[in-house]
């Protein structure tokens, strides 16, 4: 293996960029001027895919060069304006096994490399990821609706990962232990674990694998990739612009590999498979429940972020204007299907019509729409069964004897006729609601009142899920309260900023129902590696521990 430093455009690709087209479509089908040639490319997601792998079919399987499938067609449509998307061809089974066999045996190479280098490899990945990121954000809001500010800020997000995980790959510590024994010396290691599944979801189809992947390369892991099927040509982008990086490096197919495919054919190949010793898996509680069952069966590990119904509680000496901010790009950031979204508000008594009033004026002022567009604050829903869903839940809320404070409604006209624009919805209701316990994956805010911080921390824990939460508060004592052993139970408390937006150098991850698993910073990369304790004796003598005597002749 050779390490090599990325030079110009030398990425496999060439330049990205093209000359602008004169105009692009707006939010209610207007025309406008484009930006100039140094900014984004109009329609330019759709331009990468075709200047990537050409036009027609794209592979959903893919080891270190090319993509290819077996599998049947998944055809898609954007969510922005029902355009038809690159069809992308599932890989077969037999693809899966192929590509587990190549990764297997890439591990047995890349588990050999110093671990600064693999690290070299990840800071060239990263390099290649800054000269595209504007490009790839643009696949991302074309696939999933993103808006273009969040999009890039997930590139980012990877790129960041990228740059944390070049530093830990000096930074795999382990600890020297006193032996109770004359003359020997105790000290753990970690060594690679072996092929790592990931599995993730459409909402942020790039940044979780990169907190996986990256971690996972550096601790002498390879990666098999099984993003959902609604964000694949993401993935695909992804894989064509860092393959190259493996191939200039000298490095065998199999380090980073792609499996597009359905949950019951490839999902449950993956989770079966002994030769894949963690699995990290990220969507519902329900396919959280399957993974962790067929992984622990045979003795594997997993590492699961499922569900978050996430709660801000608002004390009486909150600043309301920064809560209220807080809140409502908490609420409506990724059209509410973040993970960390916030979905519930537990307002003091005494202060919920002043803020109820102000989060709704705010919530006048959003502008939904084109997400490729600036300016926007929300795009579309990922298709029409999340629109359906949120309609659902709508109605059990006022079954329930909830009520529609604002919005919740379904867009129509223009660009809106594509079935997914809704305006975010402000509801009231009580904490005991059955749907308030439920996560949905929308733009639904539920108010709460309460009267006392005990009570307000008991709604904040009655709920399955245990992911994010935040308190706004100037009272020092209702602050440390909330952070305490008896305050909030999830794996993310805040004080004074919402439950979204985590950054990498913290583990994230969740309780309860969210899963358990930890992702990303802090002491996150042990999950990926196998702990190895080592006794050494430099003497000449065989004591034993706990002073027993064994002699012969």
């Amino acid at each position: 293996m050779r390490l090599n430093h990325p030079i110009g455009a030398g990425d496999g690709l060439g330049c990205l960029r093209s000359d602008p087209v004169a105009k692009k479509r707006g939010s209610m089908g207007t025309e406008f001027q484009n930006r100039t040639q140094n900014g984004p490319l109009p329609r330019a997601g759709r331009s990468l895919i075709e200047r990537i792998v050409g036009e027609g079919e794209v592979g959903g399987a893919g080891s270190g060069s090319e993509t290819w499938g077996h599998g049947d067609p998944l055809r898609r449509f954007s969510p922005i304006d029902s355009r038809p998307l690159s069809v992308v061809r599932w890989a077969s089974v037999q693809d899966y096994r192929d590509i587990v066999d190549r990764t297997a045996t890439a591990f047995g190479v890349w588990r050999m490399v110093p671990a600064p280098k693999r690290g070299e490899i990840v800071r060239q990945i990263g390099t290649v990821l800054r000269r595209h990121k504007r490009d790839l954000a643009e696949v991302v809001c074309r696939e999933v609706g993103k808006t273009r500010a969040e999009a890039e800020g997930e590139v980012q997000e990877m790129i960041d990962m990228a740059d944390f995980a070049v530093g830990l790959s000096r930074m795999l510590y382990g600890v020297t232990l006193p032996s109770e024994r004359s003359g020997h010396r105790i000290y753990e290691q970690w060594q690679p674990l072996g092929p790592v599944g990931v599995i993730t979801a459409f909402n942020f189809p790039l940044a979780v694998w990169a907190w996986n992947a990256f971690v996972a390369l550096v601790c002498g892991d390879t990666v098999i990739w099984k993003p959902s099927s609604k964000a694949a040509l993401s993935a695909v982008a992804v894989m064509k612009l860092i393959w190259p990086v493996l191939k200039r490096n000298d490095l065998p197919d199999g380090l980073l590999n792609l499996v597009v495919g359905s949950g019951p054919s490839i999902g449950e190949a993956m989770i079966h498979d002994r030769r894949i010793p963690l699995v990290s898996a990220t969507g519902s509680v329900r396919m959280g429940r399957q993974v962790a069952a067929a992984v622990g069966n045979r003795l594997g590990r997993t590492i699961l972020e499922l569900g978050g119904n996430n709660a801000v509680i608002v004390t009486p000496s909150a600043d309301l204007d920064l809560a209220v901010r807080a809140v409502a790009f908490g609420a409506i950031g990724t059209a509410g299907q973040r993970c960390t979204t916030i979905r519930r508000v537990l307002v003091h008594a005494d202060s919920f019509d002043d803020f109820s009033a102000s989060l709704a004026r705010s919530y006048q002022q959003l502008r939904i729409g084109n997400p490729l567009e600036d300016g926007v604050h929300m795009g579309p829903l990922i298709d029409a069964e999340a629109v359906n869903a949120m309609q659902a839940a709508l109605q059990q809320l006022k079954d329930q004897g909830g009520s529609i404070m604002y919005g919740g409604q379904v867009l129509s006209g223009g660009i809106f006729d594509s079935g997914t624009y809704v305006t975010p919805c402000i509801a009231e209701a009580r904490a005991e609601m059955p749907i308030v316990r439920e996560e949905t994956f929308a733009p639904i805010l539920y108010l709460i009142r309460f009267r006392t911080m005990e009570e307000a921390v008991a709604a904040l824990k009655a709920v399955p899920q245990g992911l994010s939460s935040a308190i706004f508060t100037n009272h020092l004592l209702e602050a440390e309260a909330f952070l305490s052993a008896g305050g909030s139970d999830c794996g993310i408390a805040n004080v004074n900023t919402g439950t979204t937006g985590a950054e990498i150098g913290g583990a994230f991850g969740g309780e309860k129902d969210s899963g358990g698993g930890r992702e990303a910073g802090s002491d996150a990369w042990k999950a990926y590696m196998r702990r190895q304790t080592v006794t050494i004796n430099w003497s000449r003598k065989l004591p034993l521990a706990q002073g027993i005597e064994f002699n012969v002749d």
